[in-house]
């Protein structure tokens, strides 16, 4: 598979495959089992959690590798959750909130059936195909110790590709020249993301600030006066993406043609079982 093939993989495989990690920040059970753990309830248990890996880190380092957040957010939380919580708490509370949520949407048939064992095996082996190289989130994801029940295995390393391409999306972002506020912008405009008062609820954002970067970008050619992307800014974007799925093209690439199209097949079908089950809320997803 050569590097334009993989790029492609990689872009349609994480379209399957996200939501298999991603709805672990809509669950329930997430909430019960950080608040359990000793956290507060509310926005603590997402920035404890995802960071917990690089242990208890300060809320600068949270901001620069979640990169779309208002820093003033991350800083209300951390490093405040970890005088509740110590971070290998939290990450035990992580795993069985993924473990339970899991359950209730899959359900324990699919659970324990060949096809998700498949999957988890073939997500495993694309994960171990990662480079730590440059992908700090990633790196520390990667250091944790691998879950031994087959659901788990499959989202911790969705978990893996999920950062290991986020990483090299803020790369391509800030070569881009997007810093956090106006990439989050610039993405709600495509219509492909989250709506904006979603956007700006869950980052953190004023509407003072949130205004503000849309004019910087209209200023810069980005957003036409209706806020939409002009024909630079989508020129843009879609640059942002074509790098970010180079960047994220290794683990498909050594993990070889068939077996990626077998795991995007499997992954698809899986999510399309989650997300019918409720995986995620009405009125948050654009296009959703």
């Amino acid at each position: 598979m050569d590097q334009d093939d993989a790029s492609k993989v990689a872009f349609r495989c994480n379209r399957v495959l996200e939501p298999l990690h991603s709805m672990i920040y809509f669950a329930p059970e997430a909430e019960e089992r950080y608040t359990e753990a000793g956290l507060r309830p509310g926005r603590m248990g997402y920035f404890a959690s995802r960071s917990a890996p690089m242990g208890a880190v300060g809320a600068g380092l949270v901001a620069a590798t979640f990169f779309n957040f208002n820093p003033e957010l991350v800083a209300r939380h951390i490093p405040r959750a970890w005088t509740l919580a110590t971070p290998e708490r939290v990450l035990e509370a992580r795993f069985a909130a993924a473990d339970a949520a899991l359950r209730r949407l899959l359900g324990e048939d699919t659970i324990t059936s060949g096809e998700l064992d498949e999957a988890a095996k073939l997500a495993r082996q694309a994960a171990e195909g990662c480079l730590p190289e440059g992908r700090p989130l990633y790196a520390a994801h990667a250091d944790l110790e691998w879950p031994e029940e087959p659901h788990l295995v499959l989202w911790h390393a969705v978990s893996l590709l999920r950062e290991f391409r986020g990483d090299g999306h803020i790369a391509a972002l800030i070569a881009a020249g997007f810093n956090g506020l106006t990439a989050i912008v610039s993405h709600t405009a495509t219509g492909k993301g989250f709506l904006e008062p979603i956007a700006k609820k869950l980052r953190g954002w004023s509407d003072e600030q949130w205004a503000g970067a849309v004019e910087h970008l209209r200023e810069a050619g980005l957003l036409d006066e209706d806020g939409s992307l002009t024909e630079q800014g989508a020129a843009l974007r879609s640059e942002v993406e074509a790098v970010t799925n180079r960047a994220a093209a290794v683990p498909w690439s050594l993990l070889g043609g068939e077996k990626a199209e077998r795991l995007h097949d499997l992954g698809r079908a899986l999510s399309r079982t989650a997300v019918a089950a409720g995986a995620f809320p009405d009125g948050v997803f654009a296009g959703r």
